[in-house]
This record gives C-alpha cells, sequence and structure tokens, in this order.
C-alpha cells in the first residue's frame, strides 16, 4: 500500500492507510488470492469520506473480477 503524504500530517496519511488497509482486507484480499495487488492512493483519497473509499474500492475490485480468469 502506497500513501503519499501530499502535504498532509502523518496523523492523516496513517488513517487514510488504515481505512484502505481495512477496506482491502474486506473487499479486495478474499477475491485476490491468485495474484499481488498494490493500492496507491491518490491526493484526492484524503477528502474522501469511508463510504467513498468504500466505492472505489468497489470499482476497483468489479474492474479486477473482469480481467482475471476466475472472474
Amino acid at each position: 500500500m502506497i500513501v503519499g503524504k501530499y502535504g498532509h500530517t502523518i496523523v492523516e496519511r496513517n488513517r487514510l492507510r488504515r481505512r484502505i488497509r481495512e477496506l482491502a482486507r474486506i473487499r479486495l484480499i478474499p477475491f485476490c488470492n491468485s495474484f499481488d495487488l498494490i493500492v496507491r492512493a491518490l491526493p484526492s483519497a484524503y477528502g474522501a469520506e469511508f463510504g467513498q473509499l468504500g466505492d472505489e474500492v468497489d470499482s476497483v475490485k468489479r474492474e479486477l473480477l473482469t480481467i482475471t480468469p476466475e472472474g
């Protein structure tokens, strides 16, 4: 997981990292057992609500399921 500071404090960075890690643990990892996955947060992720981050993770999951043989 890559979360750049982008001018934010380390507290904000860690909070964003924890949110994305939790969403990935619940929504992505169960479907990505046959390959490695790197998640990189964009600067706009700092202003996103948890639900918005969840929607983005779900969007990534849908894309992954369409390109993988299991999907």
